[in-house]
């Protein structure tokens, strides 16, 4: 999908985004337990409307990114209620993202490797800019390890990718295996299909 077409999908979905940050939906629990020991200098990519800023320790230094200025927006109100310290906003496609390597204590992304068109390239990515005593946090979704599920989810790929800009049948632990990173404990729910990664950079 061109870049500029799922910008304008996420930027509509701006507002859902934001009203969904302020409740506790049925993710609430994981990201609790998967940001609970996020720390220091924190780089969330497609951070969306901030929906993990209240999960987040009040002396953690957080850098957002988005590439919908909407997003991004509703993200700035959400730091605000939220009385959370925002180092920086920035305005980008998180993979040409330009940061220095390994200077983030903790880098996060929760459910936002369904969209990229080249998630292999954003884990890479991830893994040069977290420090290499620093760590990964990813809550994502992809393919079920049930057939029947599974078989729904490539059905109603393209659906979902033209209507809501994101895929739903991603082998996301496989893409995880082969990226430069240690898995040091993962957890699997929802028939498989949502996955809790605590990684760090390969040395």
């Amino acid at each position: 999908m061109d870049i500029q077409r799922q910008r304008k999908l996420f930027d509509r979905q701006a507002k859902k985004y934001a009203k969904r940050a302020r409740k506790r939906g049925p993710d609430h629990q994981w990201r609790q337990r998967l940001l609970a020991s996020a720390e220091g200098d924190i780089l969330e990519v497609s951070a969306g409307a901030g929906t993990n800023f209240s999960y987040y320790p009040e002396d953690a230094s957080i850098t957002a990114v988005d590439f919908s200025p909407a997003m991004l927006e509703k993200a700035r109100e959400t730091a605000q209620e939220e009385n959370k310290e925002v180092a920086e906003f920035i305005f980008g496609n998180v993979e040409t993202l330009d940061l220095p390597e390994h200077s983030f204590d903790t880098v996060v992304s929760t459910l936002s490797m369904c969209a990229y068109p080249n998630p292999d390239h954003v884990l890479r990515l991830l893994s040069k800019l977290c420090r290499k005593d620093g760590q990964i946090l990813l809550l994502e979704h992809g393919l079920s390890s049930n057939r029947v599920l599974a078989k729904l989810q490539n059905i109603f790929d393209p659906l979902f990718k033209k209507k809501v800009g994101c895929h739903v049948n991603r082998d996301f632990m496989k893409l995880i295996h082969q990226a430069p990173v240690v898995v040091q404990r993962e957890e699997h729910t929802v028939f498989g299909a949502v996955h809790l990664v605590w990684a760090k950079p390969q040395p």
